[in-house]
């Protein structure tokens, strides 16, 4: 990539906008995720007896915890994705078209 090109789009306020989003909501969904990922782990290490309690019929407590934990994940990404294909999308749309733009001098 030529470096002018590479440093206007750095340059480009949308791309500053659309890398400072995607961190900081990456990050965000990031420890949310780890700390439900962790919160199990604690459930089973510290407070095990909670986990073979029947909730309904053979359901029990940590199989309910065990697909809340797959669930979460499931349901992080998607609003990832959404968040990905509506305003990342935009940005990043914006930052392409500021960079394939003629320059002028």
């Amino acid at each position: 990539m030529d470096t002018a090109l590479a440093a206007r789009i750095r340059a480009n306020p949308d791309f500053v906008e659309l890398e400072s989003s995607r961190r900081s909501f990456g990050w965000t969904l990031t420890i949310l995720m780890l700390s439900i990922y962790y919160g199990f782990l604690a459930v089973v290490a510290f407070v095990p007896s909670i986990i073979p309690r029947p909730l309904v019929g053979n359901l029990t407590v940590g199989i309910a915890l065990g697909l809340g934990v797959i669930v979460s994940a499931v349901v992080l990404t998607g609003i990832y994705v959404l968040r990905a294909n509506s305003r990342y999308d935009m940005l990043l749309g914006r930052v392409v078209s500021a960079a394939t733009a003629p320059v002028r001098v």
